[in-house]
């Protein structure tokens, strides 16, 4: 198809992408949400996961530098409070480290990042990759994915307290402020992608970095699964529980 969508029609074709191909779909995180994973496993996820948080206002202040426009650049900042936080222990990725230390991780071992995966690290580093070289709008609309994350996280809340007793309301509390700042985020670029894509092509360019961002997140679970699920081929010098002991009894 050459013709250009309406905003409504490109709206809809981004959801489609969101219902085919968020990772909330994935086996792993179905294993997750209904407490079929070991606290190993759980670990796993939770290391794993910090690279990719850790490294988003890394990606937004790339993305922040190529914004010409005062308005867009306050909106964007927003995302590195929300991470960073205004101080010392403060912020998203602060709140990150309470899940690691609350499903028995120590601290120090999550963020030298030293027991991730391969995969987590490669897919990771494409995104803000892609975020700093591909078109300013591509930049904005791979962030689309947090039109979906309120889905994902009333899932993820829902099920780990009901199932793991090793996981409280306070080791779940980076995603209670992620229910209001997802939704305003991603209200932003959503508005963003309708008003600047003003072309077919460039709303094809839209589509296809949201479907990027999908497979992104994906490929971050397709390797935890691989690794500690089916077939259980865990690379050499990645976490496994034993190194974890190691690192909290040091």
């Amino acid at each position: 198809m050459t013709e250009k969508l309406t905003p409504a029609q490109l709206e809809s074709a981004l959801r489609d992408i969101g219902a085919r191909h968020y990772h909330n779909l994935h086996p792993f995180h179905k294993m997750l949400h209904s407490g079929a994973c070991t606290r190993e496993q759980v670990q796993a996820w939770a290391l794993n996961r910090y690279y990719y948080q850790a490294s988003i206002p890394r990606k937004d202040a790339v993305l922040l530098a190529r914004l010409p426009d005062a308005a867009s650049r306050r909106a964007w900042r927003q995302r590195l409070v929300d991470h960073d936080g205004e101080r010392e222990g403060d912020g998203g990725i602060a709140r990150w480290l309470r899940l690691a230390e609350g499903v028995g991780l120590d601290a120090a071992y999550v963020e030298s990042t030293a027991g991730i995966l391969p995969a987590t690290r490669f897919a990771v580093d494409a995104y803000v990759t892609f975020v700093r070289e591909r078109s300013l709008l591509e930049a904005v609309a791979s962030s689309l994915t947090e039109m979906f994350s309120p889905t994902i996280i009333a899932e993820r809340v829902t099920g780990m307290l009901a199932n793991y007793d090793f996981v409280s309301k306070d080791t779940l509390v980076y995603f209670n402020a992620r229910l209001h700042q997802a939704p305003r985020d991603a209200d932003f670029a959503l508005d963003y992608v309708k008003t600047h894509a003003r072309t077919r092509e460039e709303q094809n360019l839209v589509l296809a970095a949201l479907r990027f961002k999908c497979d992104v997140l994906w490929a971050q679970v397709d390797a935890l699964y691989s690794a500690y699920v089916v077939p259980g081929m865990v690379p050499h010098g990645v976490f496994l529980a034993p190194q974890a002991d190691v690192a909290l009894a040091s």
